[in-house]
């Protein structure tokens, strides 16, 4: 798991994002990003901001047991999590009618890329549904090594009827900062101190984030 400590362990970060998280706490990714250079997509810039956004969430609505989980895209551990255990919890429980899962987010300042992405995923989410989120989701944990403007709209180019230029612009404008900011403290009312961090209705998974664990939760809740 990834604790929001603060102690600039994202060593490969530019020097000016560390200074930024240093001085403010959070990251300023339209400085961090460097504009529009970086990207083959003619994307123009956004001073809109989105203050309410639907969760991203899929599974039936009145499922009896509902997962939610607080993630950081630039996250290692929750690259782990999404590639891995998520895809079972959907087979074995959302497929089934047993689970709703929900993804919340956590993004942890000292790392560059955390907010960025996280805006970036909820502009695909709102243009789209749930099903395309996760599936975009999916795209970026998977080029979180080399997290760019670039991979962030071929993500979205990858997917059927989603704009890679909505990707891009919230990415680089953090257009939907007040809703990830607000899932943030939500996250931490909760007690979140890491990433990731799963909750089944309601009762926090104390025992790690691996499928053992998380099945053992549904389990005692269906």
């Amino acid at each position: 798991m990834t604790r929001d400590t603060g102690d600039g362990r994202n060593e490969v970060t530019r020097r000016g994002c560390l200074a930024a998280v240093a001085a403010t706490g959070s990251v300023a990714v339209a400085g961090c990003l460097g504009g529009s250079s970086g990207t083959s997509y003619d994307c123009g810039d956004s001073s809109e901001t989105v203050s309410q956004a639907a969760q991203p969430a899929i599974g039936a609505a009145d499922a009896p047991v509902t997962v939610k989980v607080w993630e950081d895209f630039a996250c290692p551990h929750c690259k782990t999590f999404s590639l891995e255990v998520f895809p079972r919890i959907r087979e074995q429980y959302v497929a089934t009618g047993d689970v709703r899962f929900e993804h919340h987010d956590f993004p942890i300042p000292v790392r560059e890329w955390a907010w960025g992405a996280a805006s970036a995923s909820r502009a695909v989410s709102e243009a789209t549904d749930g099903e395309t989120f996760f599936a975009y989701a999916k795209s970026l944990y998977e080029a979180q090594d080399n997290y760019s403007l670039q991979a962030v709209g071929d993500a979205a180019d990858s997917l059927d009827g989603v704009d890679p230029c909505a990707a891009v612009t919230a990415a680089r404008s953090e257009t939907y900062r007040p809703v990830i900011e607000a899932d943030r403290e939500r996250g931490a009312q909760l007690g979140v101190e890491g990433t990731p961090s799963v909750f089944v209705n309601g009762e926090a998974v104390t025992d790690g984030y691996g499928f053992d664990a998380v099945s053992a939760a549904i389990e005692r809740h269906r």
